[in-house]
């Protein structure tokens, strides 16, 4: 871990100004000096120019260059970690969802917006699937591992370690995944009532989209006797949902065959036999040049179009060229649900997206609903950037006359 007394990074002057704001992320490029052995993952102490302490974080490679851990001089030992697990399980605690009869998955540890920089635990049903995204927190599992395990006591039955693919890939660490405590077979969990196959292992993220969970609910409330179309289903989260509000028929697609088979299964869990699903592996703008006046209420929800800032301008194109199709196609008086879950797209950006695929269409549009992540994904206020899920609902009327 190398001795955090002797590491040392002091910033350049008036670089100081977003720690004095709690911000927890050290720039490379506000670094004027660092002393002592500031490996990535090593414990760092940060100074100002002044030489006036400021915080204490983990070295990481990249243009964050320190994730901060605490603003006041404390040891980074068990006890540490241990109560910043505890304040995480409080929130989820206040928020009703950890002794909930119809709902037993949740976030437990949502990164910076925990002040757990790097961390990401996701809980369904006595398995806490554990991501790291930095190799400080890595380097700490056996810690982290150990507070869970004191902290939620008997509610744990395995904790599993999915960070084969979330680590830098710059870091000179090969995680595999694996149990990091117990074992646990692939299992059903429920969310609002309803169940689903929690695939851990194989799935993206680890296993479910958790974050839809309140945007799947507002969903169901609109969809009775509507055609609906689920577009990037992957699990069929918004599917079941949606036939649970009694829609008169459900379309899922996705391009990823597999997504369709889990999309297939949950629905199937929920509703056995029931005829008003149908599941297509396709390509979404194809399938969606295919639909016009075919559906009036349609999801939009596709993986994140943009993971860095550098991209973004791609990712607006897509989202545009996406909701625009969207809008083009819906039925009048049709609903549309769109999202964005990209870090670096802004709400007012997405907002600001969506709009010009609406004025390329010619239709009248209007905003419902404006949506975000759920409380246990919550958004520390010093890190604005830890808003990553965007949604707005729509309401599309005129005419959807084909536009060459």
């Amino acid at each position: 871990m190398g001795h955090p007394e002797q590491n040392k990074i002091i910033l350049k002057p008036g670089k100081d100004r977003s720690v004095f704001r709690y911000h927890p992320w050290i720039f490379s490029g506000a670094i004027a000096k660092g002393e002592g052995d500031l490996q990535e993952g090593n414990l760092v102490k940060v100074y100002n120019s002044d030489n006036q302490y400021l915080a204490t974080g983990h070295c990481q490679i990249g243009s964050i260059a320190v994730r901060i851990l605490t603003f006041k001089e404390e040891p980074i030992d068990y006890n540490f970690w241990k109560q910043r697990i505890v304040n995480a399980w409080q929130l989820r605690k206040a928020t009703g969802l950890t002794d909930s009869p119809t709902n037993n998955v949740y976030r437990l540890i949502h990164g910076e917006g925990d002040h757990l920089p790097g961390l990401i635990v996701d809980y369904y049903a006595g398995v806490a699937v554990v991501q790291f995204h930095s190799v400080g927190m890595y380097l700490e599992r056996e810690n982290i591992t150990k507070a869970l395990l004191d902290v939620l006591g008997d509610k744990i039955t395995a904790i599993y370690d999915k960070s084969e693919s979330t680590l830098p890939y710059k870091a000179t660490i090969n995680p595999q995944n694996g149990y990091l405590y117990g074992k646990a077979e692939n299992f059903i969990a429920l969310e609002n009532g309803l169940k689903f196959n929690v695939d851990w292992l194989e799935g993206q993220k680890t296993g479910f989209f958790i974050d839809q969970r309140e945007n799947r609910r507002l969903l169901e409330k609109y969809a009775q006797d509507k055609t609906v179309l689920n577009m990037f289903c992957y699990t069929g989260g918004f599917s079941f949902y949606a036939m649970r509000g009694g829609a008169k028929l459900v379309h899922s697609v996705d391009v990823s065959a597999r997504a369709i088979e889990l999309a297939n299964q949950n629905v199937e869990l929920n509703f056995p036999g029931d005829p008003r699903h149908e599941a297509f592996a396709e390509e979404a703008f194809k399938f969606l040049e295919n639909s016009y006046n075919k559906y009036d209420l349609i999801i939009l929800d596709p993986p994140a179009f943009a993971k860095h800032q550098n991209v973004l301008n791609n990712a607006i194109q897509g989202y545009e060229k996406l909701n625009r199709k969207g809008i083009e196609i819906i039925k009048p008086g049709g609903i549309i649900f769109t999202f964005s879950c990209s870090q670096v797209m802004t709400r007012e950006l997405f907002r600001q997206t969506v709009f010009t695929a609406a004025a390329n269409t010619g239709r009248k549009v209007r905003i419902l609903h404006q949506l975000t992540q759920p409380a246990d994904h919550p958004i520390s206020i010093y890190h604005p950037e830890g808003e990553y899920l965007k949604g707005l609902v729509l309401y599309v009327e005129g005419s959807n006359i084909k536009i060459k």
